[in-house]
């Protein structure tokens, strides 16, 4: 590490040369490679946080161009994986930091696997699914995660230490009902919202990494630059009903029967994968489906074009297919042109 590089924060006496040591020695995990996921991750290297894993289900399309700061039109046009997207950006920024990119859809299968050896885990994701299991993961092993959300000009954040502050269950006891909340998809959002989240969150993690645990805002964050508004409400102390923190129950990290589906909401999409872990050959599934319809394939996604429908099936089988948002007529195509 050369301090050259990090003289300015090193100069920042809550950081000074020990943080800084500590930084370079700290490995974060970034789920959900997005707006918010981009910017932690840009933060994140350029402070000398050692080692960063990121990981995103997802791929870099035009649309999110205007606010996922880590991308760009070429990797829009190639339809790059946005966690490869944001790992070979990160080499340019830092050579020093080690990242380590996976393209795999969070679910109970692999969440624990994910988080094992971080010192943090930061939210990047769009739904409530996702964070419930982030929470139960770290909450059963102890480890601090910063939960975030930005739609329209709206954002929120709040630190979860377990066991010693409220963690997302404590606050939020049940998700909110599907399609009652606004999504970047249906009400948009602009990016000064996405920097002050992201601001705060990375802040957050450089205080916990830091061991700075006194300077932490110990409060749900709450901002609308649009309106001009900003608060900081107290959630309390943990919950003694919590069935997370306080019983014990993790009920998201058991497994589920059949395989994953989940509609990806606003974009006429829906997501499949498979019941058991699998790694596809690209050069022969293409070979299958030329007959049907046009077929293009890099080294990390397939995409196939049928009819109305777009399908693009990643190394694990993982799928999107493009065109519904109805899971029966998108396990019907999976089951038709990909197999179990």
């Amino acid at each position: 590490m050369t301090n050259e590089r990090y003289s300015r924060q090193i100069l920042f006496k809550a950081i000074g040369e020990p943080g800084q040591q500590r930084l370079s020695r700290s490995r974060t995990l970034i789920i959900g490679c997005g707006a918010l996921g981009s910017a932690q991750a840009e933060s994140l290297a350029r402070a000398g946080v050692g080692r960063v894993r990121i990981v995103d289900r997802d791929f870099v399309e035009a649309s999110n161009l205007q606010r996922q700061t880590l991308f760009t039109e070429s990797d829009a046009a190639g339809h790059t994986p946005k966690a490869i997207a944001a790992a070979n950006h990160i080499k340019l920024i830092n050579s020093e930091i080690e990242t380590e990119p996976e393209i795999v859809d969070v679910n109970h299968s692999n969440i624990e696997r994910l988080i094992k050896d971080c010192d943090v885990v930061l939210d990047g994701t769009d739904n409530f699914a996702t964070r419930y299991l982030i929470n139960d993961a770290c909450v059963k092993h102890e480890i601090n995660w910063i939960y975030g959300a930005a739609v329209g000009s709206y954002g929120v954040t709040m630190t979860v230490r377990p066991h010693q502050t409220p963690c997302l269950r404590c606050v939020f006891e049940e998700a909110p009902p599907a399609a009652s909340a606004p999504t970047c998809d249906t009400a948009g959002v602009i990016m000064p919202i996405i920097n002050v989240v992201a601001a705060v969150q990375v802040s957050e993690t450089l205080k916990l990494l830091t061991a700075r645990y006194e300077d932490l805002h110990q409060s749900l964050m709450q901002f609308d630059v649009w309106r001009n508004e900003w608060r900081k409400i107290s959630p309390g102390s943990p919950s003694p009903q919590c069935s997370t923190c306080a019983l014990g129950f993790f009920d998201t990290l058991q497994p589920a029967a059949g395989e994953f589906a989940a509609v990806l909401c606003g974009r006429n999409a829906v997501q499949i994968s498979p019941t058991e872990k699998t790694r596809v050959d690209f050069e022969r599934l293409a070979e299958r489906l030329r007959a049907s319809g046009e077929v293009k394939f890099n080294d990390y996604l397939l995409r196939f074009r049928t009819g109305d429908y777009e399908v693009t099936v990643f190394q694990d089988a993982r799928s999107i297919i493009r065109g519904t948002d109805e899971i029966t007529t998108a396990r019907s195509l999976y089951a038709k042109f990909i197999g179990n």
